[in-house]
């Protein structure tokens, strides 16, 4: 029998495309969850704790590859931490760890959470792959949602983002883990289009039906030059998928 694929974070955002490929390339699926779950079909579910480790040792036993779709902005290097000691200790083969473009610059908090926690991985006696993908559509939205509820909405002058379809992400994870050995820090994932703050704030207000006054904003200091730099963006890697207006199309009415 197949030793199962651990998916961690697999009721998130990312991890909830990731299973069903997994499943599409038969594979078995044991995924981490904080709270109990049925097991159906070729999916195992295990209650594990990333920031105590309770419930890791469980999680990994007999399992050759693990792909890391769990983490936050504030424990990330611990939580991966807790999840390699498990993983070595059980002698597991190869950990597929999702990263952000940007990492490598120390612009904001959740950057550095993740070069911390890719530190851990790198270091690690384990097989390693890591990606790291620009901001998800579904992340862009969600803060476009809170920003517009303010009648007067502030575009940030100079900031661009790269918007990418979570679902070309998670089909790139999944080939990454059936790959025949660890690759490495593999080539950046980023989406079809770089957009100023201002254009993607109109595209939503258009797509929702909303009015709202645009004010624009110089953000001063070094995390606004980095990002005025394109320090969150991949030009070079774009990829395929849904475009921000297809996304749009699909999860943002005139009613919302």
């Amino acid at each position: 029998m197949t030793a199962p694929i651990l998916l961690t974070g697999g009721t998130g955002t990312l991890g909830q495309l990731v299973l069903p490929r997994l499943r599409v390339a038969d594979q078995t699926v044991r995924v981490t969850s904080r709270s109990a779950h049925p097991a159906s079909d070729d999916v195992e579910y295990v209650v594990a704790d990333f920031l105590s480790g309770t419930g890791l040792d469980a999680a990994v036993a007999g399992v050759d590859t693990i792909i890391h779709c769990a983490g936050n902005a504030k424990d990330d290097e611990r939580m991966t931490r807790n999840l390699v000691r498990a993983a070595e200790r059980a002698g597991v083969q190869h950990l597929v760890f999702i990263s952000v473009v940007g990492a490598n610059s120390d612009t904001y908090a959740y950057f550095r959470a993740k070069l911390a926690a890719e530190r851990v991985v790198r270091e690690s006696g384990l097989g390693w792959t890591i990606l790291r993908a620009s901001q998800f559509h579904d992340l862009i939205l969600g803060v476009l949602r809170v920003l517009t509820k303010s009648p007067v909405v502030p575009t940030v002058t100079g900031f661009q983002v790269q918007p990418i379809d979570a679902d070309v992400v998670a089909a790139r994870l999944v080939e990454l883990a059936l790959a025949d050995e660890p690759q490495g820090r593999v080539e950046d994932m980023a989406g079809p289009r770089v957009y100023p703050m201002r254009e993607l704030v109109k595209s939503y207000l258009d797509a929702a039906g909303k009015r709202r006054a645009l004010m624009p904003m110089r953000m001063p200091g070094r995390a606004a030059r980095r990002f005025a730099a394109g320090v969150n963006l991949a030009p070079d890697h774009a990829a395929g998928g849904r475009t921000w207006e297809e996304f749009l199309a699909e999860h943002v009415g005139s009613r919302q």
